[in-house]
């Protein structure tokens, strides 16, 4: 019976909901097991290690990550205009969690970036390589909005670096504290960094 199709499905499940409400390390093979239903044993069955299990999750939630940015991104509507939208999701996906749970959650990949990446080699790897897709998606925007005139950038790539390490810390904020109002002002700090014209802090389109 723990080996049936959808264990290893329950398995994720209850360990990605288990990490995004405590973390990595306080998590135990056994608790996992009990919050999925499911005995000890199928978690072998289907994974050699927790850290297995972690990158199973990573990658799982970059999978939904990834399909939400592509959307958003590659869509029709003008370049800052995919990067406002981008902002706005990330900001209600937060608004959503806080009032589901009653806490923000924040971001799983920083918030394990914090937490594991000075202890396990192989989660660091995937969380940069995660970072790393998420800046080559916002240069290749940013760099639209630089042909068209509508930024004054040095450098597309540094700058998406600095658009996503700012989404990230005011993420990060809106979880320490508890509180998603900070995520309000994201956009114009955005536009700023980009040294956007004044006429482009327009609404995103509906």
């Amino acid at each position: 019976m723990g080996r049936s199709s959808d264990a290893k499905e329950k398995i994720l499940t209850a360990a990605r909901s288990l990490i995004e409400l405590r973390g990595y390390s306080a998590l135990g093979v056994a608790e996992i097991c009990t919050a999925a239903g499911v005995p000890k044993g199928s978690f072998y069955h289907f994974f050699e290690s927790k850290e297995a299990l972690a990158l199973a999750v990573i990658d799982g939630h970059w999978a939904v990550q990834l399909r939400d940015w592509t959307r958003v991104l590659h869509s029709d509507d003008a370049p800052l205009q995919r990067l406002r939208r981008l902002f706005e999701e990330t900001e209600a996906a937060q608004r959503a969690g806080q009032q589901s749970c009653g806490t923000v959650s924040g971001c799983m990949f920083g918030n394990l970036t914090l937490e594991m990446s000075n202890q396990t080699e192989a989660i660091r790897e995937r969380l940069q390589r995660i970072f790393d897709a998420q800046v080559d998606m916002v240069a290749a925007v940013v760099a639209e909005a630089l042909d068209r005139g509508d930024v004054t950038v040095a450098d597309p790539r540094e700058a998406a670096r600095s658009v996503v390490a700012q989404l990230e810390g005011q993420v990060l904020f809106a979880k320490l504290y508890n509180d998603t109002q900070g995520l309000g002002v994201l956009w114009a700090n955005c536009l700023a960094l980009l040294g956007a014209r004044a006429d482009q802090d327009t609404p995103a389109v509906a």
